[in-house]
């Protein structure tokens, strides 16, 4: 069995990446948008 700091690394690695998805996610939305309307004018 994985000893425990091998899963708190594990759960601080999974738990950043969420965050970054979190937070990513809706930026990419909004530059995308962005690009769209632009290129549309």
């Amino acid at each position: 069995m994985a000893s425990v700091h091998d899963m708190q690394a594990s759960r601080s690695t999974y738990e950043g990446m969420l965050n970054l998805f979190k937070f990513g996610t809706p930026v990419v939305i909004a530059i995308t948008a962005l690009v769209i309307f632009l290129l549309t004018r």
